[in-house]
């Protein structure tokens, strides 16, 4: 079968555009609803973002099994030429692989050799990096009838042909003068591709466009939250939605934007729709008053001709933490037992940010089950009857305007990292974190158009981190796991807890008894799907958070994964890649470069008060977004050498000196003396981090002398 990847590639470099066939005259990606519905009996390919419509992850190959997992080698490795983190799923169609990149770029690669067939570049502005909050990331393509379709981090839908890599046409999906991105992968459906947006905190109003997949032509666009009554309803359903709002939301743009989930079932002939968080965060500044504010963090159901509502279940009523509900769906029939519970349910499940695992009738949107699967003390469980969480009421900081201490936290019990769902064993495997924040209303509140619009002040005291650690320390056992989770018994089956980890990347199942999932200490993983324990392990020298796959070539089964940054602190050397294992394979990765982490050396602060809470403030709305200190692609500003430098932070910060590298200019948000306050408010947390790290390394240092000092007789025994 990779002989039709070797033709296009000889194809693309003559300049043809005519599509190459294989035996049974197929051309490359000749990916249609047919195939997709029909995946089980090609369980060689991964042809759409979950490998079925109902994105269970699952994998019919079973040639790798807890057997032979030890056997488990690279295959083959493919250097990503960008650095930024790596979040996409691979396609694979007939021997050849696609994966989009960071800043929206597509490849295109012998499943079998790894050898390079084309690349796509988009050529999105990088001044467009201020429109978006978590990075440069794409989640996947979708391949139909001949074409690979990617969503552009500045908002275009675009259409490629997988056999040239040339572009077929290219359409904007948003309007360029609102502070809209696409991030997520797209689908194809019924011959359109599906495709939602990002901005939840750059004010905006979140939608999901559907467009003809020969054309590009608009055929039907569902809006999550409603706009402003007097120009009128779109649907029925907005003017529903309209009812549970208050004030003027729509001059704040009201979020719910559809990031992440969308997903069709054949089988119901619904799509299925996963809303995000409000803008602002904060309900009392969008709905002055409460009110649930439909449809954010909710499922919704659509028809997939005409994008019509057909039902919604919403999981944080009155969401006021960004709890989004736009994280992995999959569609299964699960097996209730006794018949009078039940019996055989075709469901909806998802593990969204606030906790609370959930299972829908899929046709209907019933409730039928809702239970913590992570640390969680907004709310003590979900009713059954009313389907509604019961809050705690001291999570609420948009009524009181007290500090709320808050788990899990915006950054999700369980975010995007997809899920998988493994038929044989019952269980759904993903993974969680666990954490705190607190909540603080933001008092002086004035919409930017170029920070973030929460709604929060994250300028909390020395006092009030101090707080958080502690509550955090009292809390959690542990602060992430992997979960084998069983939807039927409501429970975890098993949890495996790595001490390292904060969190675990995207999961594959497979019929050979195993479990992939990635971790953020630069390592992908292997273990036994039915009892969680740890088999395999492999370095990737970067963080693996993005969805494993796996694909069959010349009766050779491999397991495909993006790796690259993501889950580990900004100063480690990048190195996105896509990483592609077999049994036996013994290709090597280079070895890791080299790197010492930058010291804090943070120059004395001379600010006044006043001075440092002003820059506190901006900080919050306009940097943490991104330089949320140690972990992730951005830099900790705390370390950063232009602290020292005025004139260098200025031209950073003002000037766009680094704009070439994704770095705008802030000159439309900050005065000259703005960003002099916000430089000497970064400086008190370099000196603040600064003190913790030297009281720790004191402590650690008189640690060993205890150690040292004690006499021969209390050592512990050994054998050499």
């Amino acid at each position: 079968m990779r002989n039709i990847a070797i033709v296009a590639a000889a194809m693309a470099a003559a300049g043809t555009s005519a599509s190459a066939q294989d035996a049974t005259g197929r051309g490359p990606a000749a990916v249609d609803a047919a195939r997709i519905i029909a995946a089980d009996t090609e369980p060689g390919n991964w042809m759409t973002y979950g490998r079925t419509y109902d994105e269970q992850r699952f994998s019919l190959l079973d040639r790798i099994t807890t057997d032979n997992i030890g056997e488990l080698g690279l295959a083959w490795y493919a250097d990503i030429p960008l650095n930024r983190g790596q979040e996409a799923t691979p396609i694979v169609v007939d021997g050849v692989i696609y994966l989009s990149s960071s800043w929206s770029n597509v490849f295109a690669y012998d499943a079998a050799t790894g050898e390079q067939l084309w690349r796509y570049d988009p050529e999105v502005p990088r001044e467009w990096a201020i429109n978006v909050c978590c990075g440069m990331v794409n989640r996947g393509v979708a391949a139909w009838n001949g074409n690979i379709y990617v969503g552009t981090l500045d908002g275009r839908l675009v259409a490629i042909d997988a056999a040239t890599g040339e572009e077929v046409w290219d359409v904007y999906t948003v309007d360029t003068n609102q502070r809209y991105s696409t991030t997520g992968a797209v689908r194809a459906v019924k011959g359109r591709v599906l495709v939602g947006n990002s901005g939840g905190e750059f004010g905006v109003r979140g939608y999901v466009s559907a467009y003809d997949a020969q054309t590009g032509e608009l055929d039907w666009r569902f809006y999550t939250v409603p706009g402003n009554p007097a120009d009128g309803f779109e649907s029925e359903a907005m003017e529903m939605a309209a009812r549970s709002w208050n004030g003027e939301w729509w001059t704040l743009g009201g979020g719910g934007t559809a990031w992440d989930a969308i997903v069709y079932d054949p089988v119901t002939d619904l799509v299925f729709i996963g809303v995000g968080n409000g803008s602002p965060w904060n309900r009392s500044l969008r709905s002055p008053g409460g009110g649930d504010n439909l449809f954010l963090a909710s499922i919704v159901a659509v028809d997939p001709d005409d994008g019509s509502y057909v039902w919604h279940y919403q999981t944080t009523p009155g969401e006021t933490w960004d709890f989004t509900a736009t994280q992995p769906i999959m569609v299964a029939d699960l097996d209730f037992e006794p018949e009078s519970d039940g019996g055989t349910r075709r469901v909806v499940m998802q593990a969204p940010k606030n906790g609370f695992f959930y299972v829908l009738d899929a046709a209907t949107g019933e409730l039928i089950s809702a239970d913590a699967f992570a640390p969680v003390n907004w709310a003590s469980h979900v009713d059954s009857e009313t389907g509604r969480p019961v809050e705690n009421p001291e999570a609420r900081y948009d009524d009181t305007g007290e500090i709320a201490f808050v788990t899990p936290t915006g950054r999700g019990a369980h975010n995007w990292q997809p899920m998988s769902f493994n038929p044989n064993t019952g269980l759904v495997y993903f993974g969680s974190r666990h954490s705190m924040l607190a909540y603080v209303e933001d008092k002086e509140f004035e919409p930017t158009t170029v920070g973030t619009n929460t709604g929060i002040t994250l300028a909390l005291s020395p006092e009030q981190r101090a707080e958080v650690s502690a509550r955090e320390d009292a809390m959690f056992e542990d602060r992430g796991a992997l979960n084998g989770w069983d939807p039927v018994a409501r429970g975890p089956a098993w949890r495996y807890v790595d001490p390292r980890e904060t969190g675990n990347g995207g999961t594959l199942s497979t019929a050979g008894n195993l479990v992939f999932a990635g971790g953020g200490e630069g390592e992908f993983f292997a273990y036994r799907a039915d009892d969680g324990e740890r088999l395999w392990g492999f370095e990737a020298h970067t963080g693996v958070a993005a969805g494993p796959v796996s694909y069959e070539v010349d009766a050779e089964q491999y397991i495909a994964v993006a790796a690259g940054r993501g889950l580990q602190p900004y100063y480690q050397p990048n190195y996105s890649r896509l990483l592609v294992f077999k049994l036996g394979g013994t290709a090597e990765l280079p070895a890791p470069v080299e790197y010492v982490e930058p010291e804090l050396d943070p120059p004395p602060s001379t600010a006044s008060a006043d001075v440092i809470d002003r820059g506190a403030g901006m900080h919050g709305q306009i940097c943490v977004q991104c330089h949320n200190n140690r972990l992730g692609t951005f830099p900790d500003l705390r370390r950063s050498p232009a602290l020292a430098d005025a004139a260098l932070f200025d031209a950073i910060v003002i000037e766009g000196a680094l704009a070439a590298n994704g770095m705008p200019s802030f000159s439309e948000a900050l005065t000259a003396d703005e960003a002099v306050a916000l430089r000497e408010y970064v400086i008190t947390l370099a000196i603040e981090a600064k003190a913790a790290e030297d009281a720790e390394r004191a402590a650690a240092e008189a640690g060993a002398d205890d150690a040292a000092a004690q006499p021969a007789e209390d050592a512990e025994p050994h054998e050499d």
